[in-house]
């Protein structure tokens, strides 16, 4: 037998190879197989098997071995599908998976998995409504049919405890399940809670960057032998051969840390909707603040929804909105008085407080008064972050300078720099100054990264060893904090005039999200919302009133043919020669003019565009967008660009998420 490869390193070409007697009997195509190719043995992907060959001038070599790989007949049509979505060769998926598997991570990073875990003997007994969500999806995981269901939970209403009712529903019946969150910190609290709370026969593994190759190994070897487990990741899990997907959850389902940062940028929510239609099995989307696009499938699609409206425990918090414009005197200009005397009053109840906002660093730009000079980055398109200890930070790059002594281009002395906006670390002095008998910790990109301590800060949180908790959108997302009864949120109009399209959905989203920390176990809460100026989306700012806010926003999208009425599609040029993008962006969005126009297709052509941030680490980056009713034509438009000449490289993302 003989069959036809593609080296998943390397050569692009496809080759040939005869299989040995000794395991000539199995059906190879979609398996990895090892191959001889020069002096070394490497890797290949196979395509094609057959029984015979037509009489060959060279030496056909024999495979050495078929890689141990998980029996899923659906993985191969899968990941071709996410190929032809994406724009990219499916090995693509695989070279990831693999590479994945085998990266070593530091033994500071050592996971839960690899301790034994005590199990809480906690048995929850459902509301009604839970219980109905736990019952339609039970029958579809038994019988297997792809469901795409929509859970609009209140934040604290226990939709965590329907995912571990689902959960076990798959193990049961030797199905694995797969459980996704929108980052790796969020990922990691919901492994140690689930280690913790599912029973004994529920297998929990994770699989992400804070995952260990010994946990990695344990985890394929599981898939290979079909046994059923939990995988809990972000964006991996979605991308694995798995032979008995029984169900995926997607907690979050609105987030954009959904779609990766970088090229191809897949969006992990997309593949997993994919994926269930192609292994016609059940998944949920379950969120606070369900995303538009999800909302409007319900009644498109006719995909099922079902609502949480009760918190399980305590309370929906007061919401007050605070306008800084208000010239009335207070101690300091980004906290209010009424939020002063709030966080005053938390502090003698011993209660807890997070305060919100949406920058991190002490201010977002230094200015010279006397001549308007601002420090920018040499290397990006933006200015640089002042931080702590006088230190200024470009957040693409990771380019620092200290704080010069005087202006580079007047030589005024520093005592005429203006420190711009606010960052989380000003408003931990600010706070520390107002406040001095209170603990008080950080919590945004610049803490998380470092593991051990953000796992430290969230402990001494949940155990109330801290007062108040200062972050950025990292505190948003799932976590809960039974002693929040106050939330701050210091500058709620921020992003709302970001030129994106869906600014205000993801900015109410976000305020829904950190003003659900407050109240998940108590009685009375509040959440101070403090803006510069009145936006029709406070008035939505009330959880409850999160469809309404749909009603109006989904009128507004169908008048100017934004998603989910049209389709986007991104098309990215990146080049160091800022003349060569300029122009090359210029005749490819000529040459899509004139395609769509030859060839008949509904599609709109949007640029090219700078985008906000146009340089990042000295490649300048243009943009062209797509606007259409079929993805599968943009697809067709963005393959023709063989027939222009171009040096910029060039990159397709559907359903843009972060532009």
């Amino acid at each position: 037998m003989f069959i036809k490869v593609k080296l998943l390193k390397g050569f692009q070409k496809t080759l040939t190879y005869k299989v040995p007697d000794s395991i000539a009997t199995q059906q190879l195509v979609g398996k990895i197989v090892r191959v001889p190719i020069k002096n070394q043995i490497t890797a290949a992907l196979v395509l094609q098997q057959f029984k015979s060959l037509p009489k060959s001038t060279f030496t056909i070599r024999d495979i050495t071995s078929v890689e141990p790989f998980p029996q899923d007949k659906h993985f191969d049509a899968f990941i071709a599908r996410m190929g032809a979505y994406h724009q990219v060769d499916k090995l693509h998926f695989l070279r990831r998976m693999r590479s994945f598997l085998n990266q070593e991570k530091k033994a500071e990073n050592t996971r839960l998995s690899e301790q034994a875990v005590p199990r809480e003997n906690n048995i929850v007994r459902l509301t009604s409504e839970q219980q109905t969500v736990v019952d339609f999806l039970s029958k579809h995981v038994k019988h297997p049919t792809y469901q795409p269901t929509v859970l609009h939970g209140v934040t604290g209403s226990g939709k965590t405890e329907i995912y571990k009712q689902l959960i076990q529903e798959a193990i049961q019946q030797n199905k694995t399940a797969i459980l996704l969150l929108p980052e790796v910190t969020l990922a990691i609290q919901f492994e140690k809670i689930l280690q913790q709370q599912l029973p004994s026969f529920v297998s929990v593994f994770s699989f992400h960057s804070g995952t260990t190759v010994k946990n990695k190994k344990m985890l394929w070897q599981h898939l290979v032998k079909e046994e059923p487990i939990l995988i809990i990741g972000v964006h991996l899990p979605i991308l694995m051969p798995i032979a008995n997907l029984g169900i995926i959850i997607v907690d979050e389902e609105h987030e954009s840390g959904y779609q990766e940062k970088k090229h191809p940028k897949v969006n992990t929510k997309d593949a997993a909707i994919i994926r269930a239609h192609q292994n016609s099995i059940p998944i949920l989307l379950g969120s606070a603040t369900p995303s538009l696009p999800s909302l409007y499938n319900v009644k498109a699609k006719g995909w099922n929804f079902f609502q949480l409206k009760k918190r399980f425990s305590g309370t929906f918090p007061v919401m007050k909105t605070v306008f800084l414009s208000n010239k009335r005197i207070r101690r300091n200009f980004w906290i209010s008085q009424e939020l002063e005397n709030e966080i005053r009053f938390q502090l003698r109840k011993k209660e807890q407080t997070i305060i919100f906002l949406n920058r991190r660093g002490f201010s977002f730009f230094v200015q010279c008064k006397a001549c308007s000079f601002i420090f920018e980055c040499p290397n990006c398109s933006v200015s640089l972050t002042l931080h702590k200890g006088g230190i200024l930070t470009c957040h693409y790059c990771d380019y620092a300078i200290e704080q010069p002594q005087k202006c580079p281009t007047c030589k005024k002395d520093q005592k005429q720099f203006l420190k711009k906006g606010i960052g989380t670390q000003q408003v931990v002095t600010i706070l520390e100054k107002m406040f001095p008998e209170a603990k008080i910790c950080r919590a945004d990109m610049d803490t998380t990264v470092k593991k051990k301590a953000w796992q430290k800060t969230m402990s001494e949180f949940e155990n109330g060893e801290i007062d108040i908790l200062v972050g950025t959108q990292t505190i948003t997302k799932g976590f809960h904090f039974p002693h929040v009864t106050l939330v701050g949120i210091l500058w709620a109009d921020l992003n709302l005039h970001f030129p994106i399209f869906n600014a205000t959905e993801t900015t109410l989203q976000q305020l829904i999200q950190v003003a659900g920390r407050a109240g998940r176990s108590n009685i009375k809460s509040k959440v101070i919302v403090q803006a510069m100026s009145d936006h029709t989306v406070f008035k939505f700012l009330n959880e409850i009133n999160y469809l309404k806010f749909y009603q109006k926003e989904i009128q507004k999208r169908k008048e100017v043919g934004y998603p989910p009425y049209k389709r986007l599609a991104e098309i990215e040029l990146k080049n160091t020669n800022e003349e060569k993008i300029e122009q090359e962006a210029t005749i490819l969005a000529t040459f899509f003019l004139t395609y769509v126009e030859k060839n008949k297709l509904n599609i709109q052509v949007l640029g090219p565009a700078n985008p906000p941030v146009s340089k990042i680490k000295n490649t300048h980056i243009r943009k062209i967008y797509l606007k259409g009713t079929n993805i599968t034509h943009m697809g067709m438009l963005f393959k023709a660009i063989d027939l222009v000449k171009y040096s910029s490289k060039i990159f397709f993302t559907p359903n843009p998420l972060n532009s």
